[in-house]
């Protein structure tokens, strides 16, 4: 798991060369990243995930052979806190639920800006969401409407469940940390014990959870 302080591993893993130049590119521009590999196909990203353990993955979508969906779904089948940011064209609904269930941790369009990527990394390696707000809306709803019923205290502790139902209307961890009166280290201190318990690797799993189980609902994002 990501370590605050130490640089952000990455995986980049999309069919065409000349797209991973460009994000490597990009990526090598700051500081706190480290490009640590490259796979072109969903095949190759599993292997690769294997080897060298990275913070994050940026996953395509269509590749040839397996898409990154079923590579995102076996690679969380081995690394359950593996954090899979997905880099993508597509933005329709199917694509969207479909990686999230099968783990991803955020889901950003290739036509975002360079500042919304390197964004988008940096909250994926902290445990944040990176979902658009429209998005987030969406899964709320789809996974709402499917929702049973059970105690959240029989996994959680009052103020872990706290911070899971404000994590699920897309605050920060320094707005999170505001809201109930800690410090932001607090805060990571309870999301890393929710993602143990309930084992995860990203705060957007935690909420689908969460949701799934009945313990968070529309109300609180709103």
């Amino acid at each position: 798991m990501y370590q605050e302080g130490q640089p952000i591993t990455l995986l980049l893993v999309d069919d065409h060369p000349v797209v991973r130049k460009g994000t490597r590119d990009l990526l090598d521009t700051e500081r706190d990243f480290q490009v640590v590999g490259e796979a072109s196909s969903g095949e190759e990203a599993i292997v690769k995930a294997r080897e060298l353990t990275p913070d994050v993955i940026l996953m395509d979508v269509s590749m040839p052979g397996m898409n990154g969906i079923e590579a995102t779904r076996q690679i969380k089948a081995f690394r359950p806190q593996q954090n899979v940011l997905v880099l993508t064209s597509y933005d329709d609904d199917a694509y969207v639920f479909a990686l999230l269930e099968a783990g991803a941790a955020g889901y950003l369009l290739k036509n975002a800006s360079e500042d919304e990527l390197l964004g988008a990394v940096r909250a994926v390696a902290a445990g944040e969401s990176a979902l658009h707000p429209s998005v987030a809306r969406k899964v709320l709803e789809r996974f709402s409407a499917g929702a049973t019923s059970s105690s959240p205290l029989d996994t959680l502790s009052p103020r872990e469940l706290e911070v899971l139902r404000i994590a699920a209307t897309g605050r920060t961890n320094k707005e999170i940390a505001r809201d109930l009166d800690i410090s932001p280290r607090t805060v990571q201190v309870h999301l890393a014990n929710i993602f143990s318990k309930l084992d995860v690797g990203s705060r957007t799993e935690a909420v689908l959870i969460g949701i799934k189980r009945g313990w968070v609902s529309l109300s609180d994002s709103d």
